[in-house]
């Protein structure tokens, strides 16, 4: 059967420079303080990635990073926005708390009139998921099962809880990312939840792309797609082949100072829907 013929669709992006990056305290696997970090080479990686959105087509707006706040640049984790609703984060470490004030304090300076402050504990598009006919959510290291409910409430869509259970894989945009939002198409690394959300993912999504080990410790799932480009950790190389078969066009990013934080393509990416 040949591959699917795919369409890109312009998108809308919040990104953050990390002009103050650096690594000195550990609240995920991935982070060693005792790893020296380039700043002027994460600068240089994430600045290919903005423009590489922008020669795609998508908008790109920058929030100001702040001295102090070494991750405000994985922007993915200080909201969640569809339909023009926004929801704020709660960070689960005090490290991050003021992030959430920044986010918030952007949207509202920028026109943005439905603002949600949460009262549980989620990390934005770190734990939120969005399709065409769901928002996955993740939990087991960072967001609050309560902060579930809460989402629901607010965005009016139903939101599917799904249990993380390797810390390597924290938050949920680092074992599934979404391919195509009109479509419900997904990839994700089985190994990273529970049983029982391995078997709802089974039956939510039967033709989805599964991501072995290799690819997953990579960051591969870590990712980011209009539709027809999936831009990704050009370590994962072994999706390359599998998204070609299925129409995508893969394109690989290097990220890796950013890495050294925990984060890649998609956590430097937060997606305004309107």
């Amino acid at each position: 059967m040949p591959p699917l013929r795919r369409a890109a669709t312009p998108r809308r992006y919040l990104m953050c420079p990390p002009a103050h990056f650096e690594v000195t305290y550990a609240i995920n696997p991935w982070m060693d303080p005792g790893k020296p970090v380039d700043v002027p080479l994460a600068v240089a990686q994430w600045e290919e990635l903005r423009d590489r959105y922008r020669s795609l087509g998508h908008t790109v707006e920058e929030l100001a990073p702040r001295p102090g706040l070494p991750d405000m640049v994985f922007a993915a984790n200080g909201a969640t926005v569809i339909d023009g609703r926004v929801l704020g984060a709660r960070f689960a470490y005090r490290e991050r708390e003021p992030e959430a004030a920044a986010h918030l304090e952007w949207f509202r300076a920028h026109g943005w009139r439905q603002v949600h402050e949460p009262v549980h504990i989620n990390e934005g598009e770190g734990d939120f998921a969005v399709t065409a006919s769901y928002v996955l959510a993740g939990r087991g290291f960072r967001a609050s099962p309560l902060s579930h409910g809460e989402a629901q409430e607010f965005f009016g869509r139903p939101v599917i809880g799904l249990d993380l259970v390797d810390p390597r894989y924290y938050h949920l945009d680092t074992a599934l990312a979404v391919l195509d939002d009109a479509t419900d198409e997904v990839m994700y690394h089985p190994d990273a939840f529970s049983p029982g959300s391995r078997e709802v993912l089974r039956r939510l999504f039967p033709e989805a792309l599964l991501a072995g080990a290799e690819e997953a410790a990579a960051l591969g799932l870590n990712a980011v797609s209009d539709g027809l480009h999936v831009l990704l950790p050009q370590a994962a190389i072994g999706l390359f082949a599998p998204l070609r078969e299925r129409g995508f066009e893969p394109i690989g990013i290097d990220l890796s100072e950013l890495l050294k934080g925990g984060g890649s393509v998609k956590c430097c990416t937060q997606e305004l829907r309107v």
